[in-house]
């Protein structure tokens, strides 16, 4: 069996920037594990699957090297270029249905593509949970530490998040359902920046991670008291985000650029 695949760099002006996705429309979905092998051969942050059930419409699952995720940003951006590219290219909106619910991405006339995400309003965590984290990371101990479907850990000085030397010991931290958003106030013209690590889903760290702006995005409006932010996720190849807060909704735009196009033979 032969299916078509388009390696795509999110949150990217140019290809080797961002976060790349690998992006593989089906007719009809294949079995979970050849899925899941498939992501683990490709060995990308996210392999993304998709079944178009409509014009504008179609099914999205997103698989880690290690396992399938419920939500994520970066591969949904992707897919949908894919989509506005090569597979409707007259569309200029494309609903995905996905385990998040439904996602909508639009077309922009500046060839960058919108999108929007749930927001996700984060708890206090333990206090004790700032030293733990420090410890793990060989780093100075956050000012605040919140729960929710990652752990978010929050320092005042960026020099404190760029020197992470990635996720360290991490993992003994995390139960296993959980990634770290580790933030900070900006710099260079940003509003606030960010990295992610997610050793248990088979991802030390990821380049740049639309799913954390869910959390980071109100976060940082109530805090700033902005609506409309400027992100960078200071990783190895790094990206920028522009972020909305819009309540109950997360609005995230940025562009893509193509790397790839290849063919799968399983």
């Amino acid at each position: 069996m032969a299916l078509k695949l388009w390696q795509v760099d999110a949150f990217a002006a140019k290809p080797l920037e961002g976060n790349p996705a690998a992006i593989v429309p089906l007719e009809a979905w294949l079995d979970d594990g050849l899925m899941q092998r498939i992501a683990g051969e490709n060995n990308l942050s996210e392999t993304a699957f998709l079944v178009k059930t409509a014009p504008g419409q179609y099914d999205l699952r997103w698989f880690t090297p290690a396992s399938e995720v419920d939500l994520c940003g970066h591969a949904t951006l992707a897919s949908a270029w894919t989509v506005f590219n090569v597979l409707e290219p007259e569309a200029k909106t494309v609903d995905f249905s996905t385990r998040a619910g439904t996602l909508t991405v639009k077309r922009g006339p500046d060839a960058h593509l919108t999108m929007s995400l749930p927001t996700e309003v984060m708890k206090p965590a333990e206090p004790t949970l700032a030293q733990s984290i420090a410890a793990a990371l060989d780093a100075p101990a956050p000012r605040e530490v919140f729960t929710g479907s990652n752990l978010m850990a929050v320092w005042d000085d960026p020099a404190d998040v760029r020197a992470l030397k990635g996720p360290g010991n991490i993992a003994a931290v995390l139960a296993p359902e959980l990634g770290l958003i580790v933030t900070a106030p900006g710099d260079e013209g940003h509003d606030f920046i960010s990295r992610y690590f997610a050793p248990h889903h088979g991802i030390p760290e990821d380049p740049v991670t639309g799913s954390a702006h869910c959390a980071l995005v109100p976060y940082w409006a109530k805090r700033l008291g902005k609506t409309t932010l400027k992100a960078r996720q200071v990783s190895a190849r790094g990206g920028d985000l522009l972020c909305t807060d819009d309540g109950a909704r997360t609005i995230l735009s940025g562009p893509c650029a193509l790397y790839m196009t290849g063919e799968i033979i399983v």
